[in-house]
């Protein structure tokens, strides 16, 4: 398996990604907008039960957002994170990820706090137990936790 096809440099799982164009929320997305078909008629009638159906509108906004993910992921157009400058430094350090850097950890990554903790916590897990491993413990982990 070439964990650079799943796997972002950062460490993060470009498949998992809701922008990732072959993303498993993506395809989600498009499985559940089928099921619902046309819904819209449901939702207004069922509206006087359960007011929480006046909402469908947004949630079929949002379905149609999660639908229409168009990014080929970070190592084939870069990061839709404009924030992110790992996409450009690993491959000016010549690494596939961020944990194989002799500057790891470091602050170039451009990621608020939140990401860059998770990023280090990430790339230290792949730095302890290698690539292959590491994916093994989280592919079956939501990526937003």
């Amino acid at each position: 398996m070439d964990y650079k096809e799943i796997l972002a440099p950062c460490g993060l799982n470009c498949k998992k990604c809701l922008s990732y164009k072959n993303g498993e929320i993506k395809n989600t997305a498009v499985q559940l907008q089928k099921l619902l078909g046309s819904f819209d008629f449901y939702a207004k009638r069922f509206s006087a039960i359960q007011p929480v159906f006046n909402k469908y509108p947004e949630f079929k906004e949002f379905l149609e957002f999660l639908i229409n993910a168009q990014c080929e992921g970070c190592r084939s157009g870069g990061c839709v994170n404009s924030e992110c400058k790992v996409h450009h430094c690993h491959k000016e350090q010549n690494v596939d990820f961020c944990a194989e850097c002799s500057l790891f950890p470091c602050d170039k990554t451009g990621f608020p706090q939140p990401l860059q903790e998770k990023w280090l916590k990430v790339n230290s897990r792949i730095k302890e137990i290698g690539v292959e491993k590491y994916y093994e413990e989280v592919k079956e982990l939501p990526r937003y936790s």
